[in-house]
């Protein structure tokens, strides 16, 4: 049953929730427009990028994307120098990007909570686990490289 607790399935449900939202409210909170629909695809495009960003550089360290494994080596080189979760950066990056493209502000408050569900549920047990097997190492690069940005 892990393998339904990963980041994509809660960031689906973020996505499909914003979706609902965006079809349901009243368009009196319509904030749409030529700005808000580049701002969205900014956002959109930005998360995607991180995220491909990431995978490439986890994977040219040979190291797991999968959260509830435990990492073969810590990576901290090309887009990590900038975030410890770029991955997670990206899927909120997306999460907001779509609320601006589809015209639902009122789902932007879905993004601080989704951050905090990552955090709980993924970010803190795998920096725990990182924070075990590559102790001082992991120390170093937690003072240099923020959390999130």
């Amino acid at each position: 049953m892990k393998w339904i607790d990963i980041p994509p399935v809660w960031l689906l449900l973020a996505i499909v929730l914003t979706w609902w939202i965006a079809a349901l409210q009243p368009m009196s909170w319509a904030i749409g427009g030529p700005v808000t629909d580049l701002l969205g695809g900014l956002l959109l495009g930005g998360g995607i990028v991180l995220m491909l960003l990431a995978f490439a550089e986890m994977r040219r360290k040979r190291t797991t994307i999968v959260p509830h494994m435990d990492a073969d080596h810590l990576v901290t080189s090309g887009i990590f120098k900038r975030s410890r979760n770029p991955i997670y950066l990206g899927d909120t990056l997306v999460l907001a990007g779509l609320a601006l493209r589809w015209d639902a502000p009122v789902a932007l408050l879905l993004v601080p909570l989704f951050m905090f569900t990552i955090t709980e549920r993924f970010i803190i047990p795998e920096e725990n686990r990182l924070r075990i097997k590559f102790r001082a190492e992991f120390a170093r690069y937690c003072q240099k490289t923020r959390r999130w940005v």
